[in-house]
């Protein structure tokens, strides 16, 4: 469909207003305003508001923040539960041990972070912000990227509105705009779409190993007053999990007696029966976290994926016209959980970066300053220490690879240098399924209502909409292929991997087996995308403010 797009010029556009985004947004106009100098920042998301798409645990280290606004806490941030009980635990099915912190790193500690909504924090990023001048635009899409003659990023394309589901224009029909900038940011978070497609066209990842990636699911809960401590940090490892399926959960207490409860599963799993969604919700079962939740209300749940593949795996950030920021390139710390310090702290580096090109007069070229910054960072050294424990845990499994972790991420603690140099990981997550053949049936048991529940209830808690007369997201390259190869192979595994019951194998009164996609439900988790063994479904954006809204989450 031919379509006049109308444009807007700006120095600087961003894609995503997550920590990343908006931390180089808020450090542009802060340069800018330090050299008596103008500089036009637009930043899109494609969430209704900013935050209602953002989903993290959240266990925040504060040293981003405090780089991008030294006096935050006098500002308001909205960080005001510190930690004061950090506890981690191996699980067992019917009991726990207690790992004792003196065992760990120093770096695998939560003393001086704070526990409270990533979501609630990019809003306040947000308000900091357009009071320096950004122009923040939620409910727009970033679908496609605009290149100039010589192949350098120009700008961004948002999405078309108003179309039907089968790509034509209804009455309503608006397209999308192309926003034009000296350099474009892109800060879309774990497996965008642009960064997906400007990592394969400018060869970023090549050299580097796989991105692999975690899938984290999340409830937030109102606790009663009498279980409820306020700071308190709980992980675990092991049960429900079998040794070779990597991943773990939280509990995080803060607030009005909220706790953030959540598991993430691994994505490099290899048993195609395996459901993280059930996973999730057999783990809540165990004896030592029901009688935390009994009595309690499940307010919210919503899931993300979370870039686990470390030092390794962070491509080239910089391509002729912009970069990638935050977990759009990977600076999740897999042993911390935590990646939203690093996220704000590359979204710094590179509009440092973005504005000394622009006050030399220079655009569309490859900011080189942002990838020297970056590895000269603190970033750059935290990742290093940590750099073989995803690689441990993936070919050891959790018994043998986390202690060997912790022990070589002491290594790297004291000595400066790790006696297994630097592991390579095993591949990506798609390749690692086992067929259904040789792979162990799971049966889960049923939802109970009151601690455990199912998708669909699940999804309708995420605040998630979607136009049903629009066109698909999720697309199929070979609508055939998942009947005709995933089926018989792997059992389909996309309608257990997905957390929100968007793909289904149903089987008519002929006898004919149809793979059936409820795009309304996505939670925009990309699990898809992600693990899909043929790697036959792309995720794409839907409307511009269609998905998940998590409010508070």
């Amino acid at each position: 469909m031919s379509t006049d797009r109308e444009s807007m010029e700006f120095d600087v556009v961003v894609v995503g207003a997550g920590p990343a985004g908006l931390a180089a947004a808020i450090r542009l106009k802060q340069r800018a305003q330090s050299a008596g100098q103008e500089i036009s920042v637009c930043v899109i998301e494609k969430g209704a508001e900013v935050g209602a798409h953002i989903l993290s645990g959240a266990v925040i280290d504060p040293c981003g923040l405090t780089d991008l606004i030294p006096d935050w806490r006098e500002r308001g941030a909205p960080l005001d539960t510190p930690v004061t009980d950090d506890r981690f635990y191996y699980l067992g099915p019917a009991g726990r041990i207690h790992l004792p912190h003196w065992l760990m790193p120093p770096l695998m500690s939560n003393r001086g972070n704070y526990i409270g909504s990533l979501g609630l924090l990019c809003r306040w990023l947000a308000q900091q912000a357009e009071a320096l001048g950004v122009e923040i635009y939620p409910g727009f899409a970033g679908a496609d990227v605009e290149f100039g003659p010589a192949g350098e990023v120009t700008g961004i394309i948002t999405g078309d509105l108003g179309l039907d589901r089968e790509g034509n224009p209804k009455p309503n029909f608006t397209p999308g705009i192309i926003l034009r900038g000296k350099y474009s940011l892109i800060a879309e978070g774990a497996r965008g779409s642009l960064a997906k497609n400007l990592i394969a066209r400018f060869a970023l990842a090549d050299g580097r190993d796989a991105q692999t990636f975690g899938l984290g699911l999340k409830e937030l809960w109102e606790l009663p007053k009498k279980v409820h401590r306020p700071g308190l940090v709980m992980h675990t490892i092991g049960w429900p999990l079998t040794n070779h399926t990597g991943g773990g959960s939280f509990i995080y207490h803060y607030g009005e007696n909220l706790a953030s409860v959540g598991f993430v599963v691994h994505l490099d799993y290899m048993n195609p029966y395996l459901s993280p969604f059930d996973e999730f919700q057999r783990f809540k079962t165990h004896p030592a976290i029901r009688p935390m939740l009994a009595g309690g209300r499940r307010i919210a749940y919503g899931a993300r994926a979370i870039t686990e593949g470390g030092l390794q795996a962070v491509p080239k950030l910089a391509f002729p016209g912009g970069a990638l920021i935050g977990c759009a390139a990977g600076f999740v710390n897999v042993p911390r959980i935590k990646g939203s310090h690093n996220a704000i702290r590359t979204g710094i580096y590179a509009a440092d970066a973005v504005f000394d090109a622009v006050q030399q007069g220079r655009r569309g070229d490859v900011l080189e300053a942002y990838e020297s910054a970056w590895r000269e960072s603190p970033i750059f050294r935290e990742l290093r220490l940590v750099r073989n424990a995803k690689p441990l845990w993936a070919r050891l499994g959790t018994r043998l690879g986390i202690p060997l972790g912790a022990l070589d991420m002491w290594f790297n603690q004291l000595f400066g240098f790790s006696p297994l140099g630097t592991l390579r990981g095993r591949g990506p997550d798609y390749a690692q399924l086992t067929p259904a053949s040789k792979a162990r049936l799971i049966t889960y048991p049923g939802p109970d209502g009151m601690v455990t529940f199912d998708r669909l209830s699940s999804v309708f808690l995420s605040g998630t909409r979607h136009d049903e007369d629009e066109p698909v997201h999720l697309k199929l390259t070979d609508p055939a292929l998942p009947v005709r190869e995933n089926l018989p192979v792997y059992a389909e595994p996309a309608q257990r991997y997905c957390p929100a019951g968007v793909f289904e194998v149903i089987t008519g009164g002929d006898g004919q087996a149809r793979f059936v996609i409820n795009a309304a439900n996505c939670v925009h988790c990309k699990a898809c995308d992600i693990k899909d063994p043929a790697q036959n479904i792309t995720w794409v954006p839907p409307q511009g403010g269609e998905g998940p809204a998590y409010g508070t989450m």
